[in-house]
């Protein structure tokens, strides 16, 4: 499990959570487009968007076209038929039904709307069998083009193609180094970039020459300013660094001049103008704002490799790479991609009247019924008589989580910081002396209550202290779920589920690299758990499977009873709920972000969130 340190974790998670500036232009947290169609061992390099379709090409000869409306099978990703296998590193095109892909061994196809065919490259010897060493099966990296309707190509061994509009040709090149990447100018002018610090320009007449790069740096991105000046990216191998390292390098009224950053970066794969700034993608999930000279790094939610980057007309972005991942910011990249028309439809949900405007992290219900919730500022609330009031606070501090034990209700947070309500005021109950967040509570008795939260964190009151249990993880936890003490559950980061038979915690893999942030279920053959970028995966006593939800949000929480039912919450007001087998998504009548959800045993059903939203369904307090 990755190690992150503890104030880059809750950074994460205020960012996730709509706390931090992830609002701002150019940074909010990136997740995962959930039913792309590529599997883990796919390669996805590059993509081409227009007219609300798009095109993804990975190895082995993938196109992946996405229409937003579902084929026979119902997917809405479907796997296109080239006439090779040949993996494809680039697409361009004027139009969906227009368009170029490159790749290794020379591949050049075309496709025109019907069809893709092989117009050049993949040559076979027809002695060997086997691909022949010509010229035309030189590997090919990328591909772009003008308004004019004119593309090139560039690949190893410095070479160059040149799309006229009619037929594609070799042009003359000044370098024999691997190019990698080609943007075009303006006026008609080309840059193409490669290895040991190979830049090169086209005029408007044709001419390629080699500009005066003192940097050895190996070129995989490049980016054309609105200044004119160019922007490139990629790295190289440091042998006293133990690996490559990334360089961003900026050329400038001639001048070459290599951007130096505190934070060492890994290889960068490529950069788009985006948001006012410049979006940079590189290995290892790394994802970054460059704007002004000033870099941020993103929150991408992966650790994969990024390859490129798909420029969305609405000025959102995907990010595609290794491991079938692609990935936006966009809260919904359909309506990104093209948004559709929507129908209002009635909501079966009611909003309530509540005494706070603060972000409400969490809700619980007693064991008399009673129904509490937290969040900013200390901030917990009562509902009694189908009216929420507000309760003292225990401190300023956020308040995450509740858990009424009949005898004392307990509420923690930030600083690790536990506190118990006596009916009329806290007591300061238990403290970590450490700058940790309490993320989640439950318990079986007034005897025996957990808490887990930020690095691992696992607490347990035996009815006279509170100690601290090994979890064996570094992941944030994020709630808790339990049928009794000795089979709990509890959520975290990439897929990582914690098990507790009563003495030890171990990990419980859902088969997933998505965040999970909430377990509910009515028996030990029967549990869900969601999570980031529509997450759902179900446990049927002998392993999870996932489902499909076809969510663009973020599930942050669930919940069920017998009287009921079971539902998931997440961002932008989503609603699920569990109809016999299968999830359906419910109008909520909100768009605010849904924290966290509590089905009573009564039947009524509230959801919690942003801006103080309280949401109740079928309701049987009277309100």
């Amino acid at each position: 499990m990755t190690d992150t340190r503890a104030p880059e974790r809750r950074r994460f998670f205020r960012q996730l959570l709509g706390t931090d500036n992830a609002s701002q232009p150019g940074r909010a947290p990136w997740h995962r487009v959930p039913e792309v169609g590529a599997g883990d061992g796919d390669v996805l390099w590059s993509g081409w968007t227009g007219n609300g379709e798009l095109f993804v090409v990975g190895d082995e000869g993938m196109v992946l076209r996405y229409t937003s409306s579902a084929d026979a099978g119902g997917a809405q990703w479907q796997h296109m038929a080239v006439p090779t296998r040949l993996p494809l590193h680039g697409i361009w095109g004027p139009a969906a039904n227009n368009l170029y892909a490159v790749g290794w061994m020379g591949a050049l196809l075309h496709f025109d709307g019907a069809q893709w065919q092989l117009l050049r490259g993949g040559v076979i010897d027809e002695k060997g069998g086997r691909f022949a060493a010509c010229k035309e099966n030189t590997p090919l990296f990328a591909i772009d083009g003008n308004d004019q309707g004119m593309a090139w190509a560039v690949g190893d061994d410095g070479v160059i193609l040149h799309f006229d509009g009619a037929n594609w040709q070799s042009e003359q090149s000044p370098t024999q180094v691997n190019l990698r990447a080609v943007a075009c100018g303006p006026n008609n002018t080309v840059y193409a970039a490669g290895g040991e610090g190979t830049v090169l320009h086209r005029d408007s007449e044709g001419l390629w020459t080699k500009l005066d790069c003192p940097l050895g740096s190996g070129f995989h991105a490049l980016l054309v300013m609105d200044d004119g000046s160019l922007l490139l990216g990629g790295g190289r191998y440091f042998v006293n660094q133990g690996g490559f390292r990334g360089e961003l390098v900026r050329y400038q009224n001639g001048q070459f001049q290599a951007l130096k950053f505190d934070e060492p970066m890994p290889r960068l794969r490529s950069l788009k103008a985006y948001k006012g700034g410049v979006l940079i993608v590189g290995d290892q999930g790394h994802l970054y704002y460059f704007k002004d000279l000033r870099l941020d790094k993103l929150e991408s939610n992966s650790h994969h490799d990024l390859m490129d980057i798909i420029l969305l007309s609405t000025g959102e972005a995907l990010v595609v790479g290794d491991f079938g991942t692609i990935m936006t910011a966009a809260e919904d990249f359909t309506q990104a991609l093209a948004p559709p028309p929507m129908a209002a439809a009635a909501s079966p949900w009611q909003t309530m009247v509540v005494p706070t405007e603060n972000q409400l992290w969490g809700i619980t219900e007693g064991p008399d019924g009673t129904c509490y919730a937290c969040g900013e500022a200390g901030t917990v609330i009562r509902l009694r008589g189908g009216s929420w009031e507000l309760l003292p606070a225990p401190s300023e501090l956020a308040v995450h989580c509740l858990w009424d034990t009949g005898a004392g209700l307990f509420a923690a947070g930030q600083l690790g910081r536990i506190y118990r309500f006596d009916g009329q005021q806290w007591a300061l109950h238990y403290d970590l002396n450490l700058d940790l967040t309490i993320l989640g509570m439950w318990g079986s008795s007034p005897e025996s209550l957990y808490a887990v939260g930020d690095e691992g964190l696992i607490l347990h009151f035996d009815g006279l202290r509170w100690q601290r249990m090994p979890s064996g993880t570094q992941s944030a936890l994020y709630s808790l779920w339990a049928m009794d003490d000795e089979h709990m559950l509890a959520p975290g980061d990439f897929g990582l589920v914690l098990r507790h038979n009563g003495k030890d915690w171990s990990e419980f893999n859902v088969g997933t690299e998505n965040f999970l942030y909430g377990i509910w279920g009515d028996s030990l053959s029967n549990i869900y758990a969601v999570g980031l970028s529509g997450t759902l995966a179900h446990f049927n006593g002998q392993r999870w499977q996932q489902m499909a939800t076809r969510l663009r949000e973020d599930l942050l929480a669930i919940s069920g009873s017998d009287a009921a039912g079971a539902f998931a919450v997440g961002t932008r007001g989503c609603v699920l709920r569990l109809d016999r087998d299968q999830w359906v998504t419910e109008v909520s009548g909100s768009d605010a972000g849904l924290r966290a959800v509590c089905a009573t045993r009564s039947g009524a059903v509230y959801a919690v969130g942003d801006r103080g939203t309280v949401l109740c369904r079928n309701g049987k307090t009277g309100h």
